[in-house]
């Protein structure tokens, strides 16, 4: 039982924290030296982003146009209005509760902020990222080849390189799980540092982030999940019930892939169409991940706000769009959301990047975020089918009594 343990991913980042927490306290001066530890693992996952973000995007977009083209559509839409709603209500909520406020001097990593935008106007904004930032450049690439690639998917060669394209996305996953193996020596490092430098109280505004990001989880829940279920003819928490068994195995397995094979029957056993079913969970797998963006959109503004970036109303709209394009990269994979967060820091230049390592050391406590995922797409079935006149209202009344 204690070498399972020990094995434990959650286990092994909580004890990194704690080592890293200790050494800050114990001895200042070494834990400033241990700042490396989180650079360089931030460095390596950079060295991977471009490659991952055109993979995962041209990938995604062309399955998403071969499996079933008359749904599509339909299923772009929702899935792109979910979006925007997950990351305006973060933007909002952040914006109020100031997760990072007063705290400007003390946990920006040792760098100073890069500063604010210098762009005059909305499409000078655009233009200029487009121009000088390679990794906006690499995603609309991948998105440009993902159309293709989907609109030729009559052709054989067309095919075989959707494939071919999903498999290199396999081997770059396993990639980045080797790379996640030493997210906890990467929390040691940036929490030692940051308490070596700043003292303990360095650390009491990551546990105001956790508290905002599970706060906008659940006015998203509520505000917009709750009335679209509602509007299908069933309650949340009927839906929720339902699914029980497969939403306590994401929270306590952290992997929403594992619960995929469950959702897909529990959905059918609703009335949702089989085929439709399996294409909005997959799909909604990369495309939409509500979770993932409010974690991206209040993760960002965290970090500017430490950082002590006051951001303009420009400023806001060009990092919620942004967002827009950077989220489609994210996947149900863990990690993805803080490769995602890295690849938006990269494009904003709004913020040191190095700072993101020190959410490393809560990144195993957003179960919200997984759960947010799960949940939304499972609504999304619902919703998209009601559209379609595909859902059964009589199979969902059995299924819920």
């Amino acid at each position: 039982m204690p070498a399972r343990l020990l094995r434990s991913s959650t286990l092994q980042l909580l004890l990194a924290i704690a080592c890293g927490a200790l050494l800050g306290v114990v001895d200042p001066a070494l834990a400033v030296t241990m700042k490396p530890l989180s650079d360089g693992f931030i460095r390596v996952i950079g060295w991977l982003m471009p490659f991952m973000m055109f993979l995962l995007i041209a990938s995604g977009v062309a399955g998403l146009q071969v499996r079933q083209r008359g749904l599509a559509g339909k299923v772009f839409v929702y899935f792109q209005g979910m979006a925007l709603l997950s990351l305006s209500l973060a933007c909002l909520i952040a914006d109020f509760t100031q997760p990072g406020s007063g705290t400007a001097s003390a946990l920006t990593l040792g760098t100073q902020a890069a500063g604010g935008f210098s762009w005059t106007g909305f499409g000078s904004l655009i233009a200029r990222g487009l121009m000088h930032n390679p990794i906006l450049q690499v995603m609309l690439a991948g998105l440009l080849t993902g159309v293709l690639i989907g609109r030729a998917s009559g052709f054989q060669h067309a095919e075989t390189l959707r494939l071919t394209l999903e498999k290199v996305v396999q081997w770059l996953f396993s990639a980045l799980k080797l790379i996640l193996r030493f997210a906890p020596l990467a929390a040691f490092g940036a929490i030692a540092f940051t308490i070596g430098k700043f003292g303990p109280a360095s650390a009491l505004p990551l546990l105001k982030f956790v508290a905002v990001i599970y706060l906008a989880s659940a006015a998203f829940i509520l505000l917009i999940l709750t009335p679209l279920t509602h509007a299908c003819g069933i309650s949340l928490w009927s839906l929720v019930l339902h699914l029980k068994d497969e939403l306590l195995l994401v929270t306590f397995t952290g992997s929403s892939v594992a619960a995929l094979p469950g959702l897909i029957e529990k959905m059918q056993m609703l009335g949702c169409n089989r085929q439709l079913t399996r294409l909005v969970l997959t799909t909604g797998y990369t495309f939409n991940l509500s979770g993932s963006n409010i974690y991206l959109m209040t993760a960002v503004m965290f970090l500017a706000q430490m950082a002590g970036v006051d951001l303009t109303a420009a400023q806001l709209l060009t990092l919620l769009l942004i967002s827009m394009v950077t989220s489609l990269g994210s996947t149900s994979m863990a990690g993805s959301a803080f490769f995602t967060l890295v690849a938006t820091l990269n494009l904003l230049n709004l913020v040191p990047v190095e700072s993101v390592g020190l959410l490393l050391g809560v990144e195993r406590l957003m179960k919200c975020r997984v759960l947010t995922n799960v949940l939304g797409n499972c609504v999304a079935c619902l919703a998209i089918a009601r559209w379609q006149n595909g859902f059964v209202f009589d199979a969902a009344r059995n299924a819920l009594r």
